[in-house]
């Protein structure tokens, strides 16, 4: 089957998808006019085609970790924005942060990603069941700001339910073996990770929300939408400050645990040596080399030695059960 790529048009208001084939002739740009190019790993046949097709070099998504933080929004030599913002991606081992490029030109939106992103799902599936959402290119892309605005919420949400499990789990009336602490401190430490990197794409996209007011590109609704996503955010920063205070919180409860499960050996440890001690400076003495030896003088010298040690030995323990040290 020949590579295809993603466009969408807006039909009565709503945002239709369709494919077009990168090896036929150059019809669907000529005869319909796109606010929205999708490319999903594009190869090299695709990117040939949006040079032809739009004349278009289309940004490398293996280039977008190299990218210098403040080299992520600009405006190229051809006067088009380009944007590189960071969305949830999700896999079998969590949640992870993919770069995605946008490129912003005579009213057209193109986006290269490397993965399918819930984000970008959950948008077409709203624009096709709600007509008249979208207009134009920059509605697709503030709405993809404002839907990832609303995933990163319901991420946060799961991940307030995850640590209230754990929170109950680490402050249960048995407290915590050294096992089970192992286990909470791996999934506090998944939750703190997933936390800072919600925390850290809120920033990429108010960042690039950022640039497109300073560039004035945004005017009317745009800028309304602009504005209403900034405090989306701006309310989500308390909530991860929130969550970062609980999954430290835990962190410290948990290493507190370890601390005290330690505490308890070294405790046996040391009342183990200071009910031997006497006991040990009896058999000492007794051992020394007397001129005449006890033992062969008197028939009672072993057992009263042996009687000794075992009243030494059991007064310290009587005394430490009796004020609760060997609890």
């Amino acid at each position: 089957m020949p590579p295809m790529v993603n466009w969408f048009e807006i039909i009565d208001g709503r945002l239709c998808q369709g494919k077009a084939d990168v090896h036929a002739p150059l019809t669907v740009p000529l005869t319909v006019r796109p606010v929205w190019v999708d490319f999903v790993a594009p190869t090299q046949v695709e990117r040939h085609w949006a040079r032809d097709a739009f004349d278009l070099v289309l940004p490398d998504e293996e280039d977008f970790g190299d990218i210098e933080v403040s080299a992520r929004v600009f405006v190229d030599a051809r006067g088009a924005l380009q944007l590189h913002s960071n969305f949830l991606l999700e896999a079998e081992d969590g949640r992870h942060s993919l770069t995605v490029g946008f490129v912003l030109r005579d009213g057209i939106l193109f986006s290269v990603r490397s993965h399918d992103l819930p984000v970008f799902r959950l948008l077409r599936l709203r624009a096709r069941n709600q007509p008249g959402a979208l207009l134009d290119a920059l509605d697709v892309l503030l709405d993809l700001y404002a839907t990832d605005a609303e995933y990163a919420a319901d991420a946060l949400e799961e991940l307030y339910e995850e640590l209230e499990t754990t929170s109950h789990r680490v402050l249960a009336a048995g407290g915590l073996t050294d096992a089970g602490a192992a286990e909470v401190l791996a999934r506090v430490a998944k939750h703190e990770d997933l936390n800072g990197r919600i925390r850290r794409n809120m920033m990429d996209t108010r960042r690039s929300l950022s640039f497109l007011l300073r560039q004035r590109v945004l005017s009317g609704h745009h800028l309304e939408e602009a504005h209403h996503i900034l405090r989306d955010i701006d309310s989500l920063d308390s909530h991860t400050a929130f969550l970062f205070d609980k999954t430290n919180f835990l962190m410290d409860a948990t290493v507190g645990f370890i601390s005290i499960n330690q505490n308890k050996i070294v405790k046996l440890f040391s009342v183990a040596s200071v009910a031997l001690l006497p006991p040990t400076l009896i058999a000492s003495i007794y051992g020394m080399n007397f001129v005449h030896m006890p033992e062969l003088n008197w028939g009672f010298g072993y057992p009263m030695a042996i009687g000794m040690m075992l009243v030494s030995v059991g007064v310290p323990i009587w005394l430490f059960r009796r004020r609760g040290w060997l609890g």
